[in-house]
């Protein structure tokens, strides 16, 4: 029901903005490139479409593998403990905690590619326990939150554009956004504890506090490093932990003597299925998001803002990174070009250049995770998943702001 309201409400701001840019200013091209924009993101959404069904099937089959051999169970009993808590509903030792697990390990680690069939596959454990198969459960909207707050160990992306940009060292972002992303994923978890009346109890607490500790332990090790020496030990170790992953699962499954290669094709087909059905989801909220900048809403935000702030007397060199902020939970791509454009007009070693890529690393793209996961599952009702996701995102916005004034 929440998609339905906002994806009416980007198409028709999209279309008072250009009206108001037509009566007021005489431009009638706004209506010309929000047109446009419908072609072109429809065609993008296709395309993100297929370029993931190769890796669905790939990760799906991985996924299937690991499941028959064990490995899934076993990461689930190793984090029962914290997912006990936090998703009281997913029965013990179900398949379910162990996708969740990879799933969140491979955003952790920066692995796009493996997250997201990760993700569905949890989606599609937890769709097998949900009563209503067209409303989002209690434990759906926490995987979605964890998701869209988008919690980074190794922002291994944004340190390589900052180099392409000419940034004089590159990883100089790399601890602000390790703080804002744990500040970001540590409010969406927390808030939705208190809305579904999880009790805050000392595991959760040492578990927030342990993340804490491991972040400041890498934190202290890439700090004494060169910033390239930064990027190719954090891409190595993503690499090779991943690489570790599929070895295990295949292990795993000689070792309970299965067919490996059934199990994988068995798997590999659920992905192929899962990235045809997600196409209508995804074109649908591409369009609206592609409306909705095609307009120009975005730069009347922006210039509002920047007026606002101006006249209450406070520093405005935020505002030029905000951008990156008001795009990223609608688009991943259109957040990284507002980042580009960011360090282009402003210096990749400017504060505005600096803040979007701290930015850009502080959450998720919350409205693509949404349409995406919940259109695998054919959730209609997404209940409060965009609320406290968006509670998440301005979390991580808010403490990037702070901390980047802080370093820089």
């Amino acid at each position: 029901m929440v998609l339905n309201y906002i994806w009416i409400s980007f198409i028709l701001v999209a279309f008072i903005v250009a009206c108001v840019q037509l009566v007021a200013f005489g431009n009638a091209q706004a209506f010309t490139d929000i047109v446009n924009s419908t072609f072109t993101s429809a065609r993008t959404g296709f395309e993100v479409s297929l370029g993931l069904t190769g890796v669905l099937a790939l990760w799906m089959g991985i996924m299937k593998i690991g499941e028959r051999g064990g490995m899934i169970q076993l990461f689930a009993r190793a984090v029962h403990p914290l997912f006990r808590r936090l998703f009281p509903d997913i029965p013990k030792d179900h398949p379910a905690a162990g996708s969740i697990l990879l799933n969140l390990s491979a955003n952790i680690l920066g692995l796009d590619n493996a997250a997201t069939p990760a993700g569905l596959q949890a989606m599609r454990e937890l769709q097998e326990l949900n009563p209503d198969k067209s409303r989002a459960s209690n434990a759906m909207i926490m995987f979605l939150v964890l998701n869209a707050s988008g919690l980074t160990l190794i922002p291994v992306s944004i340190m390589t554009i900052r180099a392409q940009m000419g940034a004089s060292n590159p990883a100089d972002v790399f601890i602000p956004i390790m703080i804002a992303t744990f500040a970001s994923t540590a409010v969406g978890v927390l808030a939705l504890c208190i809305k579904q009346r999880i009790r805050i109890d000392g595991v959760i607490l040492g578990t927030f506090g342990s993340v804490a500790l491991l972040i400041a332990g890498v934190v202290w090790a890439f700090s004494r490093m060169e910033q390239d020496e930064v990027q190719r030990v954090s891409a190595a170790a993503a690499s090779i932990i991943l690489f570790t992953i599929i070895v295990l699962f295949i292990l795993s499954g000689v070792r309970k003597r299965i067919n490996v290669y059934d199990a994988f094709i068995e798997g590999a087909k659920d992905g192929f299925g899962t990235a045809i059905r997600i196409i209508p989801y995804l074109v649908a909220i591409l369009v609206a998001v592609g409306m909705l900048r095609a307009s120009g809403t975005l730069d009347f935000l922006v210039d509002g803002l920047k007026s606002l702030v101006a006249a209450l007397g406070l520093d405005t060199r935020w505002v030029d990174g905000m951008p990156t902020a008001l795009m990223k939970p609608l688009s991943g791509s259109g957040a990284r070009g507002m980042m580009v454009e960011a360090m282009n007009t402003f210096g990749a070693d400017s504060f505005a250049g600096r803040l979007s890529g701290i930015l850009q690393g502080a959450s998720d793209t919350t409205f693509y995770v949404v349409a995406v996961y919940y259109g695998a599952v054919n959730i209609k009702n997404s209940r409060y998943t965009v609320p406290y996701a968006l509670l998440a995102d301005l979390a991580g916005v808010i403490t990037a702001v702070a901390v980047a004034y802080v370093f820089f």
